[in-house]
């Protein structure tokens, strides 16, 4: 029977809110200093116009993590996910409950802190692992390993005030993938870096899942969750609202994120890249009716998948845009292209664009969608957002005879004729 890794017992952590009982207008600093005597005097006397709140960020939350386990922490924004990562890293004090840790803890929250911008590359990965509670020694051991992973030889003794933040990202994530804790707190810190280096580091997780280390693995990227966690707790309004198999617990979540909002927000996304004159704003599908939904189902046809983009500049761009659906586990199984079919895409203000599929060919389940928008060739994106979309397609009738496909291991379908007839001999 596996050791407890981590024992949360009735955990719970609070805030004190204060809102201001009437709008705010902002006053000149003359104002304010003749203002100030009686304002002091209306905050300390009984009754002052303030509004007090208690908010419950985390909320009686009990659950055990084994050895070796990696165990996904998942729900919307505002959840309580950071929070709960954040006390067991003992960066703030819990309210209420207890927390008990049985091994080394290593922390991957804010994967770029901890760098001193005067210094160099080679003297913050030293100061970087120290603040991560490395000693010497084993920085030592591993800085050549460290260094290789971030493709960072050339700079290292250049002051990191100096690096792209593509550099500076990709050296912090080095030192902290390299820590060798018992316990490991991960919060969000694989989209970092070019495609290239984000695949480097998902490759580097999955080591760190599979050399038998406790893991807490916080991400909005449900792809990564399946791939790399055994069970996953759902977080919900600061409680747990479910603890399960990853795939069940997943599946849950799609279902509750997809039933409500059915357009996505994606103005908000901070991890994309691009040079920003054009930005993706908002995701949806619509059915052949064009009317807005929130699924497909197998073998529906002349579906969209629509994406609102608007200019961050003056400039008037045209370009190629590309919509990648992928599995679950980041395969990629099928690229809308428009240069694929010599479409320029033109775009001189907010506009729409379209990515229309005659039929829909993928077996039940959920997909990823990746989106582009650049110049013509694919070699500069104005703006790229990975897994945009979580696309859920539902069972459905694709060779319409009345009934529905059975769960299948294979991602497509086809239509396809099978016949037998008499023949004269049995050779062929």
């Amino acid at each position: 029977m596996s050791e407890t890794a981590i024992k949360i017992s009735h955990l719970g952590k609070s805030y004190n809110l204060s809102h201001a009982g009437a709008p705010v207008r902002y006053k000149t600093i003359q104002e304010e200093l003749l203002r100030f005597p009686k304002k002091v005097w209306q905050t300390m006397r009984p009754g002052a116009n303030l509004q007090r709140e208690t908010f419950w960020a985390l909320d009686d939350v009990s659950f055990d993590v084994n050895e070796g386990e990696v165990l996904g922490v998942i729900g919307r924004n505002g959840a309580g996910k950071s929070t709960l990562l954040k006390i067991l890293a003992r960066i703030t004090e819990p309210t209420t409950g207890r927390v008990e840790l049985f091994g080394r803890v290593g922390v991957l929250l804010e994967v770029a802190t901890g760098f001193h911008w005067e210094l160099s590359g080679r003297e913050n990965i030293f100061l970087r692992g120290a603040i991560l509670g490395m000693t010497r020694r084993e920085i030592e051991k591993k800085f050549d390993e460290i260094v290789d992973f971030a493709e960072m030889e050339k700079f290292l003794d250049t002051p990191v005030k100096r690096y792209s933040s593509g550099m500076y990202v990709r050296l912090a994530f080095a030192v902290a993938a390299h820590l060798e804790p018992e316990i490991l707190l991960v919060d969000e810190v694989l989209a970092v870096g070019d495609l290239k280096f984000q695949q480097k580091c998902i490759g580097k997780m999955g080591e760190v899942a599979r050399s038998g280390r406790t893991v807490l693995f916080v991400s909005h990227q449900m792809a990564f969750v399946e791939n790399l966690c055994t069970r996953t707790v759902l977080l919900d309004g600061g409680r747990v609202k479910a603890l399960g198999p990853t795939h069940e617990i997943v599946s849950m979540y799609m279902q509750q994120a997809h039933d409500e909002p059915v357009v996505f927000d994606l103005a908000s996304r901070k991890d994309r890249q691009g040079n920003g004159l054009f930005r993706f704003e908002r995701v949806w599908l619509e059915d052949q009716d064009n009317k807005v939904v929130n699924h497909f189902k197998v073998g529906d046809r002349s579906v969209s998948i629509k994406t609102a983009v608007a200019p961050h500049s003056a400039e008037t761009v045209e370009g190629t845009a590309a919509l990648v659906i992928n599995d679950v586990s980041g395969y990629r199984l099928m690229t809308l292209r428009s240069e694929d079919k010599d479409d320029l895409i033109h775009a001189d203000g907010p506009s729409e664009i379209s990515f229309k599929l005659d039929r829909i060919h993928l077996m039940p389940g959920t997909y990823y969608c990746n989106l582009y928008f650049g110049r013509w060739g694919g070699n500069e994106p104005y703006d790229f957002v990975e897994n945009a979309l979580a696309l859920r397609i539902e069972p459905g009738d694709f060779h319409e005879i009345g009934k529905m496909l059975p769960p299948q291991p294979e991602k497509f379908i086809v239509n396809f004729d099978i016949t037998c007839q008499p023949s004269e001999s049995a050779q062929p």
